[in-house]
């Protein structure tokens, strides 16, 4: 179970979230943050819940594609993220747009719910009874939560402007060594995927 929560809040990167959500910080009030990126975290969740109580049975039988075709997909898409935060930091990062009521939405896909995650949490629902399985998720959403929350308590903290400046450099630095973990778990899922198709 450890190792489950570890990898999903490694894939989630919460560093790169923080990022990401700089200017959405700096448009909001503290309380609508909040509001927004609680509301991310319940799409996500019912989202991740369809999937975990589903299993496989969406790829097989609705849509007839093979899950590890699914998983290797996935490998193939997070390792590409995982590049992007490597070579390029922050800057590889999509933009925001459109109207702040979608805000929530727009947080939970691609950037909380993807290929990867959705991957793990059908995984996550073969390993361990349903109950196990949501309880993880709710820790693991939650730990992501709290993690941006503190991040964001801390650069609040900050009053001096080449402060915050290396602040920001610094968690830079750790999202592109977050990289290269999140590219080893996209290079396993498709090591995985390729063995149970063919081995």
């Amino acid at each position: 179970m450890l190792r489950t929560v570890i990898e999903f809040f490694v894939l989630l990167s919460p560093f790169a979230l923080f990022l990401y959500l700089k200017p959405v910080m700096k448009e909001l009030s503290h309380t609508d943050f909040v509001k927004v990126l609680l509301k991310a975290n319940l799409i996500s969740f019912a989202i991740f819940f369809v999937f975990l109580i589903s299993g496989d049975f969406i790829f097989n039988t609705v849509l007839n594609i093979n899950f590890e075709a699914f998983r290797i997909f996935g490998g193939i898409i997070i390792f590409s993220i995982a590049y992007l935060f490597i070579v390029r930091g922050q800057k590889g990062f999509f933009q925001l747009r459109g109207n702040l009521d979608d805000l929530a939405s727009e947080i939970a896909l691609p950037f909380l719910v993807g290929a990867a995650t959705i991957s793990l949490t059908i995984l996550m629902g073969k390993k361990f009874p349903i109950i196990n399985s949501t309880l993880l998720l709710i820790l693991i959403l939650s730990l992501n939560f709290v993690s941006i929350m503190f991040l964001k308590y801390l650069r609040d903290r900050i009053k001096r402007k080449k402060f915050k400046i290396a602040f920001d450099k610094n968690l830079e630095v750790l999202l592109r060594l977050n990289g290269f973990f999140i590219g080893a778990i996209g290079i396993n899922m498709i090591i995985r995927g390729i063995n149970n198709l063919y081995l």
